[in-house]
């Protein structure tokens, strides 16, 4: 026993005489470099390493590894900061080097740099396409899978749940946990509200206000956790989609207490918001000052305004992004407010991970309900100005905003279902519009069943319209409870925890039990629709044919060679007739109908009488 303890003893003071000649001799790591590491064989060789330690301007830097050169240093206005630019094209995966920071003889700084090996796969990771449907939830409101992570004593916010805009607690582990409730209903694809760290003092919950790029906020889990969910969403055939922020950070990132150089945002004499008419950015004639404080004012003063004309800035930005595709296998990215990045910027982003990553798709959030300004931010084609966003998906606000009115107003010349026939006369203005996200809500509106009334027989008509119109559906969290809410309630209130996520709670709505029966009637109809939509190209890409809508009565078909699918909304509250003799130019090829939604066949050789508030989803024979 006293061998043993002279030994540990011995152990003990050589490990403490190392540190201490370690510490004396100044050989530690930077206290940041981002990214940590990287992959060999990328499309793109060039890699930019910002590196933050005391006063390591004053270094010179040193790589003595087969395959890797230094470009270039750059050191910028803070002696805290080095931009390492190297080339790695004749590097070697799985391989790891040395960089050093010298001043004079002595090495004050050193780091070890692994370059991973990239997945077989890696260039072909799948985005989510027009086959998808995609469920949207907010983690800190969906569902508490671990609760020690609810109050770690490094973040700033505690839960609180008597405080609506406070931290509720959800976290990846909750998502894991529930992942067959939303495959089940149908859905392929997961949009989550933003995972990344938001060490804020306040309103973290939402994950807007982002303090650190590289790592997943601990109080949802660990950056392996995600990669976890990713996985474990994939076993049961369902993508994640990655919500990103380009524009802003928190104002508690850790580069706000040293910026590299003071153009790394944003400045004004004094808090200048940002002016929300993005109209600016595609009016031929709009005015500089205009355009200037749209551009580079601040969302909020707790959103400091990334200047992206700021080349180092550019470069650290776009590596983020392909190095969270590359280490997680995200299948897609909903990029946040896109029209307030610096849109040459944007258009390069874009660019530069659909050329990493070929089969990738990008949905870019641009709130405007006409139908050119949404266009205008799709790429695929140049605009007016010679503009190209390269970004593949826009969310559909212009049909979001026909939505409620259609099926809450009576058929008028521009009123009633005609709000949803004029927007979509207007898809020759995109691309593709296939590649457009229809919804009727989501964090940041009214929730939908709000939006149409609070009324059941409304939302089943949305439902199906949503699912078999052109383009990609998208669905809140929430509409399965009936959730109901105004948006000048309060964000809390339009985020409110799903029943059932915490322990405490007294339903579970993750449940047919915990469920009511109208909650239930919802579930189920979406999920018969998601569910034979799922195996329905024809519902994917298939072309669209639609009918001025007649007595509040919209008929459209989607078709391609091998099968057509009509769909008839009668959203009046009485029967009404329907004369199918208009329809002979695509109806004239067949004789039946079958209803997917109850089996009843169906002639197409005389009249229909339509029950009242009903839609037919029918295959033509």
């Amino acid at each position: 026993m006293v061998i043993a303890n002279i030994l540990r003893k011995t152990a003990l003071f050589i490990l403490l005489t190392w540190l201490c000649i370690q510490v004396a001799a100044g050989q530690t790591s930077p206290e940041k470099v981002e990214p940590p590491f990287w992959w060999a064989g990328m499309q793109q060789s060039e890699l930019q390493i910002l590196v933050y330690g005391d006063n390591i301007a004053h270094s010179r830097v040193i790589i003595e590894h087969p395959g890797v050169q230094i470009k270039e240093v750059v050191s910028v206005e803070s002696p805290n900061y080095l931009f390492i630019y190297l080339e790695l094209e004749n590097a070697a995966p799985e391989s790891s080097f040395d960089i050093e920071f010298r001043q004079g003889d002595k090495t004050v700084y050193q780091y070890s740099y692994h370059l991973r090996k990239r997945k077989e796969d890696a260039r072909e990771i799948q985005g989510f396409d027009a086959s998808d449907a995609i469920y949207l939830l907010m983690p800190d409101r969906f569902a508490n899978g671990n609760p020690a992570l609810d109050n770690l004593p490094q973040m700033l916010e505690k839960v609180n749940r008597e405080n609506p805009d406070a931290r509720q607690g959800g976290d990846i582990q909750g998502i894991v946990d529930n992942l067959d409730h939303i495959a089940d209903m149908g859905f392929t694809a997961i949009w989550i509200n933003p995972l990344l760290e938001n060490n804020q003092p306040r309103y973290s919950y939402h994950g807007y206000a982002i303090t650190d790029f590289y790592k997943i906020d601990p109080r949802f889990g660990t950056n392996q956790d995600f990669v976890n969910l990713i996985d474990s969403a994939g076993e049961r055939g369902v993508r994640i989609i990655k919500d990103m922020v380009l524009n802003h950070c928190g104002h508690y990132h850790w580069w706000m207490n040293d910026l590299p150089s003071a153009d790394w945002i944003h400045h004004w004499p004094e808090f200048t918001r940002t002016a929300y008419p993005m109209t600016t950015l595609v009016d031929p004639h709009f005015a500089n000052s205009d355009f200037i404080r749209m551009n580079h004012g601040w969302f909020d003063t707790n959103m400091p305004d990334l200047n992206h004309n700021n080349r180092l800035l550019a470069d650290y930005l776009i590596q983020n992004s392909i190095w969270w595709i590359e280490y997680s296998g995200i299948g897609g990215i909903r990029m946040d407010t896109q029209p307030f990045v610096d849109k040459e910027f944007m258009a390069r982003w874009a660019f530069e991970i659909l050329k990493e990553f070929p089969q990738f798709n990008i949905v870019g959030e641009q709130w405007h309900v006409l139908p050119p300004f949404s266009a205008y931010f799709q790429g695929g084609k140049e605009q007016y100005d010679g503009y190209n966003s390269h970004i593949p998906t826009v969310f559909d606000f212009p049909l979001f905003d026909a939505l409620a009115k259609a099926f809450t107003e009576q058929q008028g010349w521009d009123s009633g279902m005609t709000h949803i026939y004029n927007v979509i006369a207007q898809d020759f203005l995109y691309a593709d519009h296939h590649h457009l996200i229809v919804f009727g809500d989501n964090h940041d509106t009214d929730r939908i069943f709000t939006r149409l009334g609070d009324n059941i027989d409304n939302l089943k008509l949305a439902l199906a319209f949503l699912t078999t119109t052109r383009g990609i559906p998208q669905f809140y969290s929430g509409f399965e409870t009936l959730e109901s809410a105004y948006e000048h309630d309060g964000h809390g209130i339009m985020r409110v925890p799903f029943p059932g996520g915490w322990p405490d709670d007294s339903v579970n709505a993750f449940t047919r039990e915990g469920r009511t029966e109208d909650q239930n009637k919802v579930v189920d109809y979406l999920s018969q629709l998601l569910n034979y939509r799922k195996s329905k190209p024809v519902l994917h890409y298939g072309k669209l044919k639609h009918f001025v809508p007649e007595n509040n009565v919209y008929v459209y078909f989607r078709y391609n060679e091998d099968e057509t699918v009509m769909v008839v909304i009668n959203n009046n509250k009485t029967e009404e007739k329907l004369s199918l003799a208009r329809f002979e130019e695509i109806t004239g090829a067949y004789t039946r109908a079958n209803n997917v939604l109850n089996g009843e066949v169906l002639s197409l050789d005389r009249e229909w009488l339509l029950p009242a508030k009903s839609a037919l989803v029918l295959e033509l024979r």
